[in-house]
């Protein structure tokens, strides 16, 4: 959600700063701006709309200059605009971009007022740049004036701000918001993620909370929230730029489905052989710790929190302890009570999702056993502040519907469950079957992609639709949901997941001739249950859209079917999930929405 570039050097730094805007639209956004100071002063583009309406504004205005800011925008305060866009400027020659949301903007909005501040746009991000400025004007330096203007700020920020008046620096700010500082020998750099600098340096910096850093061409320096200047460890990323490619597809969302048989192996890739799962997975002592684990407390949002769903089934099934899942921006606002021993789990694809992170922060203030993220950025804030990790190992996903991350998530947790179950006497049978599950998943994975062309030509049944309903049953109700998450997210058709017993209590008034309904059907205990409900869909009528184990395929009746590989119980939600993001895709595709960025949505969202 929204992104940030800064670069000083000793060159016109233009074109770095679109192509960093580029790297970042993944995020989501609605608007593009940069600001450059150059030997007359500083100047600013701004455009409405993606950064090729940005890029065409600079080649029929160009600008250069040896430092600069950029901005994408993800409307908050104001509607997306112009004159909303980033960055926003103040008094002589100020400029600021800013990611979060600040929620004491009205105040402070009066207050500049009363001494003279005049607003141009609905932002609460020009409440910071006149505030900076507000401190200048009374004789500080621009590290000076940040530092005091965000311990006015309430909420959550990013910010970068430069001034003409030192044209030769950029100070930046985080709280709540990420901010990457990015190193190089005669240059250095400012963003939100590392994916906008890594053309330009492979060494970077993860500011911590509330740490203030200003920097220039020839060197930096990082002071933490109490103005005391420190030390932050200089991390070598291994990201490939190849990563952020498309490559042979037309799309990154279907890029990262075909990625998964991969993402999935390299997130078991030396935590399980010999039918077992590896000791110390989780981190030193992290062995210990779960054996005395009584309850877990599952938080996330979005996808992330139906891959929670799902490991609530494992835990309880395999591990015989209770499990909750909640959605993280619930949460955070009751009075949860704490049994002892609950493990607090958060899962999060980029481990700075606002109210995942509020929640864990509320959780360290509690009497939670400990707390452990499920995350695939590693040096997040999620995982830095958890007291123990699991990485998934999806390596960077551009395509703001995730894909790959849900299916590494759901790996990653499933080792949790059964690590969990293994502290509590799990029988050495048992454990082998799951082990052998997980084993399973590449291959079973890669089979299931075998249907894609299939799938294409199931999608064109829902192209004139405007309403579809996902059933599925334990460990693939989720699913459902998940399924029927990804096909509103990206095609806009509105859809539901309902658990399949549920038919009858309310769902079953929609059915008839013009609603797809998608079943998801594996070989399980429930099996018999939902065959009883696709009866229930095809007396009124509803178009049956089914996704079934091959073993079971002539007991589920007329429809549209498609089969799937047998799959264990651990193996079957992740591989019954993969024909539901094609469907999603091959859909959207055809009803010629923007897959990779769809409306309204942002990848990382950090913000409330």
């Amino acid at each position: 959600m929204c992104g940030i570039v800064g670069i000083t050097a000793g060159r016109d730094v233009s074109r770095d700063l679109i192509a960093g805007l580029k790297a970042l639209e993944y995020r989501g956004y609605d608007s593009a701006g940069l600001a450059i100071i150059a030997e007359h002063g500083m100047d600013r583009r701004r455009a409405k709309g993606k950064v090729r309406d940005l890029q065409e504004r600079l080649e029929q205005q160009p600008l250069a200059g040896p430092i600069g800011i950029a901005h994408t925008r993800w409307a908050t305060h104001g509607v997306p605009s112009e004159v909303n866009a980033h960055p926003h400027v103040s008094g002589d020659g100020l400029s600021v971009v800013h990611n979060g949301i600040i929620e004491n903007h009205d105040e402070l909005r009066a207050e500049l007022k009363t001494v003279g501040f005049e607003f141009h746009s609905q932002t609460d991000t020009e409440v910071i740049a006149h505030l900076i400025e507000h401190y200048l004007n009374a004789g500080d330096d621009l590290l000076k004036a940040v530092q005091r203007a965000t311990q006015r700020l309430h909420g959550a920020y990013a910010i970068v701000a430069m001034s003409k008046r030192e044209p030769e620096r950029l100070v930046g700010a985080r709280r709540g918001s990420p901010l990457v500082l990015g190193l190089s020998d005669d240059e250095n750099y400012l963003a939100s993620d590392i994916h906008a600098l890594l053309p330009l340096t492979r060494r970077f910096v993860y500011l911590a909370e509330g740490d203030v850093v200003t920097i220039q061409s020839d060197g930096v320096q990082v002071f933490d929230a109490d103005g005391v200047a420190v030390e932050r460890p200089v991390k070598e990323s291994s990201f490939s730029l190849d990563a952020v490619e498309r490559g042979e597809y037309r799309h990154y969302m279907l890029k990262e489905i075909h990625e998964q048989p991969q993402s999935v192996a390299d997130t078991l890739e030396g935590r399980i052989a010999n039918g077992k799962v590896m000791p110390g997975i989780f981190g030193s002592g992290a062995d210990e710790l779960l054996a005395k684990v009584r309850q877990v407390q599952i938080i996330a949002c979005g996808t992330s929190f139906h891959a929670g769903l799902v490991a609530r089934y494992w835990i309880e099934a395999l591990a015989g302890i209770p499990c909750h899942a909640e959605i993280a921006s619930e949460f955070r606002y009751r009075q949860p009570v704490v049994a002892d021993d609950t493990l607090f789990v958060t899962i999060s694809q980029s481990g700075e999702t606002a109210d995942t992170l509020a929640a864990l922060r509320m959780a360290k203030e509690r009497s939670y056993l400990a707390r452990l993220a499920v995350c695939n950025v590693p040096e997040s804030s999620l995982v830095r502040e958890s007291d123990m990790v699991l990485m998934t190992r999806a390596g960077p996903e551009i395509g703001v519907a995730s894909t790959k991350a849900f299916s590494t998530q759901l790996t990653a947790l499933a080792l949790l469950a059964v690590q969990l179950a293994k502290t509590r006497g799990l029988s050495e049978e048992r454990h082998a079957r799951c082990v052998a599950d997980l084993e399973s998943l590449p291959g079973l994975i890669r089979e299931a992609l075998e249907l894609n062309d299939a799938i294409k030509q199931m999608a064109e049944s829902f192209v004139d639709k405007q309403h579809a309903l996902f059933l599925g049953r334990g460990t693939h109700f989720p699913i459902a949901l998940e399924g029927a998450l990804k096909l509103k997210e990206i095609s806009y058709i509105h859809a539901e997941g309902y658990p399949a017993g549920e038919l009858k209590h309310g769902p079953l008034a929609l059915v008839d001739e013009t609603m797809p309904v998608v079943a998801v059907a594996p070989n399980d205990a429930l099996l018999d249950k939902l065959k009883s409900n696709m009866e229930e869909v095809r007396a009124r009528g509803g178009q049956l859209f089914l996704f079934v184990d091959r073993s079971i395929r002539h007991g589920m009746g007329e429809g549209h079917v498609l089969e799937l590989p047998p799959c264990g119980e651990i193996a079957a939600p992740v591989v019954f999930n993969v024909p539901l993001q094609l469907l999603a895709y091959h859909v959207a595709v055809l009803r010629g929405t923007d897959v990779d960025q769809p409306r309204n949505l942002a990848k990382s969202v950090t913000v409330e």
